[in-house]
This record gives C-alpha cells, structure tokens and sequence, in this order.
C-alpha cells in the first residue's frame, strides 16, 4: 500500500487538551494534533479551546478537529472560532454532510473483517484522506489494533492509520502497512487527555527510525 506516499511517515497527535501537550507534539515533530469536537469523549474541547490551541501552533503544523455525527451548527461553532481546521469525520457522515462546509476533510473507516476500504473511499472522493481505525462499541478505536492484513494490499489515497499505536508497534505498523500518516492518542497519554511528553518524542523517534529503515532497504 503506497497511496502517494514518500519517505516520511506524517504524525497527527490526536486528543490534545492541554497547551503544554500541543507544544510538546509541536517540538518533538508533530505534523498535526487532534482537537476532539466529541462531547461524550474524556478527550473533548469546547470551540474556545480548541481555538486558541489551534492558534498557538507554528506555521505547518495543522489543526485537526474531530466531529462524530454532529449538526451543521455544532461543526459551525467550531469554524467561527477558527476557520482554518481541517475536519475530521469520525461518525457515519455521508459526503454530503462532510463537504458542506468547503473545509478539507478526512474520513474515518472502523474496521472490522471484510470491510470493503475501497468502496468506502470511493463514497468520498473528495476527501483528503481515509482514516482507519479499530471498530469499537463506541465512535473511536479504544486504543485498540486490528488486524491490519484487513487493509488491500495496495489503496491509492493517502492512508491514515490509526488505533492502538504507540512507540513499541508503530515501526512494524509503517513496514507492513506503508501508510501515508500516522494517528495516536492513548499511546501517548499518562491518562486520559493528559499526554506524556517523553511518550509523544518516543513514538516520534520510532516513526522516524522506521522511515530511515524503510528508505535504506529501498536503497539497499
């Protein structure tokens, strides 16, 4: 699996609460952070905050927010604030109420066994990128894996892999998946919303090792 991908795995810290939390991501590396627009989740961020985290990043590091099944004015909220995120989707949106509001998105799949990713994909082919993540009872990986031979062996949009990724499992996850980014929250995390800063720069370190292998065998 390539989707347009190069030598360097991008990172999105996801479930950021914490303005000490976003400068820790920002200063290990981090490509994005994750703002969880998701009330019922431990990791949620009204539209004030998530706004002035938002704004306190560096230029290139991106603002991602993340709505499960939310109203054009809830996903409104947050745009008045900052308009600049780019979405993330994480419910049963159809393209339609993902487009709506002329953000770049990117789509979560939950996988399960026999999932088709393709036909999925194919049902938002204005998005940005497809997210996947371990199916749970709820909206969200749980920190969980799946079997990642469920993905197709080769997928033409940027990838995005999610779910139960940490520091110890992220290199053999970018050797055997090749995807174009990476995703972690609980991996990361001392509880709950709170990340560990050291968890964050080893997890980026693994990523990066893991490129340098990938390139050097490319090379070899």
């Amino acid at each position: 699996m390539d989707g347009g991908r190069l030598n360097r795995t991008r990172i999105k810290i996801c479930g950021i609460t914490r303005r000490e939390d976003a400068d820790a991501a920002v200063l290990a590396g981090a490509d994005a952070i994750g703002l969880v627009a998701y009330p019922k989740s431990p990791r949620y961020v009204g539209p004030e905050l998530a706004a002035s985290l938002a704004k306190a990043l560096p230029p290139f590091v991106t603002p991602v927010a993340l709505f499960v099944n939310a109203t054009r004015d809830e996903v409104g909220a947050y745009l008045d604030q900052y308009p600049g995120y780019l979405l993330q989707f994480h419910g049963d949106e159809d393209a339609d109420e993902c487009e709506q509001f002329g953000n770049a998105y990117v789509k979560a799949a939950r996988m399960v066994e026999g999932f088709d990713l393709d036909a999925f994909a194919n049902q938002h082919p204005r998005a940005q990128g497809i997210l996947v993540d371990a199916w749970s009872e709820g909206y969200g990986g749980a920190g969980k894996t799946f079997d990642w031979s469920w993905l197709p062996e080769r997928f033409d949009r940027p990838l995005v892999l999610s779910g139960g990724l940490e520091a110890r499992n992220v290199a053999e996850a970018i050797a055997r998946v090749r995807p174009w980014a990476v995703d972690v929250s609980s991996g990361v995390e001392r509880s709950k919303g709170v990340k560990d800063a050291s968890k964050i720069a080893d997890f980026i370190k693994a990523v990066r090792a893991a490129d340098l292998a990938e390139t050097q065998l490319h090379d070899a």
